[in-house]
């Protein structure tokens, strides 16, 4: 760990250091996923949906380089590279997950796949601050990109 001005304890540092990390490999995962999305959309509504995942696409690589650049400035080092994100993701998968937003909030989650359960339990855990969890966190409502594909 380098050495840093911020007034936190180097032991809260490296707490912290190590929840970025962990978040920096789920915003990773989550852009490439978006990206497939948008790489394989076909259908009548290909262009707004294709046009829909590039700017969600954008919005969270800005964010992983928040997240990066927090790491780094605690003194650590951001662990970004495809092999450390897999090993971040390591028996962390969440499969078929379905967001349902209402109000720019998240209201509900479903899924599976040996990272759901953990998921779940966080999302639950946050109470009536759902709107504060994961990727929302990230300043990111995918209800504000959505009209073009509601409306084709």
């Amino acid at each position: 760990m380098y050495k840093t001005k911020i007034d936190l304890s180097e032991k809260t540092r490296r707490n912290v250091i190590a929840i970025l990390n962990d978040r920096l490999a789920d915003a990773i995962d989550l852009q490439s996923q978006v990206k497939q999305a948008h790489w394989n959309v076909k259908g009548p509504n290909f262009i707004a949906l294709h046009e829909l995942f590039d700017k969600i696409s954008d919005l969270v690589l800005e964010q992983i380089d928040t997240i990066a650049e927090r790491v780094t400035s605690l003194g650590g080092t951001a662990e970004g590279t495809v092999v450390e994100t897999l090993t971040y993701m390591n028996g962390k998968e969440v499969n078929n997950l379905k967001l349902t937003f209402v109000g720019g909030k998240l209201t509900s989650m479903t899924g599976s796949g040996p990272g759901f359960e953990d998921l779940k339990k966080e999302y639950d855990a946050r109470g009536d601050g759902k709107e504060l969890f994961g990727f929302v966190d990230f300043g990111i409502n995918p209800n504000l990109h959505v009209w073009p594909a509601k409306t084709v």
